[in-house]
């Protein structure tokens, strides 16, 4: 018998969020234990970004270091989760079917946002994961549309996780101590953020832009957004599952749709 797993929502911080004592780094670490092990992990994550949808086929993903500054021993980390064919396969088919173009690509790896995550969530890295991209240009509909594309995959042990961030100014990022107190314009955001996804506003959250205080302000560019709506499409009923902050400026709330 096959379970349903939930769509995801997460937000994925700084790289530095895999060794950071901080209530979100606690946060993924119980997350994967509380909804056990899928048979296999669609991640949309905010750094692949393409000018179409792209899933990886690589068989055994390298990990991608798509960071610089941080400390050395994030450097020498890596998730060596499998790829999955199969998997790979099936999300292709399933976005054809509803008319969205899709390609491959043979050789993308994990890159922060898929992997830090996964690393704290399944640390064992044994269950397969694909990534697949967004597309900054297309906007939430797109998405939406994706991630309803997606929503049989729930209910075929496979767990859908779009891995973002909540707010991402990142011009705040510099000086701030990652226990800062959370800025007002940020905090604003993801009050209305939080009401809107536990409500089912999807109207609004669509045209977040122009209905969410501080809209552009804590999302000057769209990437660490749109894989929200990609969770949200595959799901149905949305819950809040997690809400703090680092560095001031990072809202890490997390989010899942039945």
């Amino acid at each position: 018998m096959t379970k349903r797993f939930p769509a995801l929502f997460v937000s994925h911080g700084a790289p530095t969020l895999l060794i950071d004592e901080c209530p979100t780094h606690d946060f993924l670490m119980r997350l994967g234990k509380e909804i056990g092990k899928p048979k296999g992990i669609v991640s949309v994550s905010a750094h692949w970004t393409t000018a179409e949808p792209r899933v990886t086929m690589h068989p055994s993903p390298p990990t991608i270091y798509d960071f610089g500054g941080f400390p050395n021993e994030l450097y020498s980390l890596k998730y060596q989760a499998p790829g999955d064919l199969i998997l790979a396969k099936r999300v292709m088919s399933l976005l054809h079917a509803q008319g969205i173009p899709a390609d491959k690509d043979m050789s993308r790896g994990y890159d922060h946002g898929a992997w830090v995550p996964l690393m704290l969530m399944y640390p064992e890295a044994e269950i397969p994961v694909i990534q697949l991209s967004v597309q900054p240009h297309e906007g939430p509909e797109h998405h939406l549309a994706i991630g309803k594309a997606l929503h049989a995959l729930r209910d075929e042990s496979i767990l859908i996780i779009a891995s973002g961030s909540a707010t991402h100014n990142l011009r705040d990022f510099f000086g701030r101590k990652l226990d800062a107190e959370s800025l007002p314009y940020a905090r604003e955001f993801t009050e209305w953020l939080k009401e809107a996804v536990v409500d089912g506003r999807t109207g609004e959250l669509l045209d977040y832009v122009n209905r969410a205080p501080h809209a552009i302000l804590n999302h000057p560019t769209p990437e660490h957004f749109l894989p929200l709506f990609v969770a949200m499409g595959a799901g149905y009923k949305g819950a809040l599952l997690h809400d703090a902050y680092t560095y001031g400026f990072l809202s890490m709330a997390a989010f899942q749709w039945e």
